[in-house]
């Protein structure tokens, strides 16, 4: 899988290490999620998806099963941001189930931190396809998997997720000729 790391260095970080996302902010570390951040991923999640953030269950059950495949960024009393990903069985395909970054803390680049540090998990483990599915009106959110190598089949998938819950489905692919 081609990961753009050339283009955008994680300037020495690696995902256990703290960095500081802004001027006058707590230091972020990133790291694997752990059941004591049940309460905090619920509460960025509802933040961040209020209109269909996933029940707790849903939560405690992804943290069961897919603990190691959820990154947090924490400031020591509180999360601000997540990834969810998760590798088919064959481990050929992963699909990004979320990306949340808290409001006070977007437009920093740790939503690409929290990316990148998915997809270099994912390179490592020799997964070829990385998916996820974007709102058609998230502009932010296509630029950003855009700028990491995501590409579109260029068609809306109506309902996707339920009735009018259209979605763009990315993906970025194995590295070779053709493949983003």
């Amino acid at each position: 899988m081609a990961v753009p790391e050339e283009r955008f260095p994680v300037l020495g970080h690696r995902s256990d290490q703290a960095f500081v996302a802004g001027v006058g902010d707590r230091p972020l570390t990133m790291r694997g999620v752990t059941e004591a951040d049940l309460p905090e991923l619920l509460r960025v999640d509802r933040e961040v998806f209020p209109e269909e953030p996933y029940p707790y269950f849903v939560l405690r059950q992804h943290i069961d099963v897919h603990g190691d495949r959820i990154l947090v960024l924490d400031d020591g009393e509180c999360l601000h941001g997540y990834v969810l990903f998760v590798t088919t069985t064959d481990g050929y395909v992963c699909w990004v189930l979320s990306l949340a970054v808290s409001a006070d803390r977007r437009g920093r680049g740790l939503g690409r931190r929290l990316m990148l540090e998915a997809l270099r998990q994912l390179r490592r483990e020799r997964v070829h396809e990385v998916r996820l599915t974007v709102e058609p009106a998230n502009a932010a959110a296509i630029m950003l998997y855009r700028t990491l190598g995501f590409a579109t089949d260029g068609r809306v998938h109506r309902d996707y997720l339920g009735p009018g819950e259209d979605r763009l489905i990315m993906t970025l692919g194995a590295a070779g000729p053709g493949t983003a």
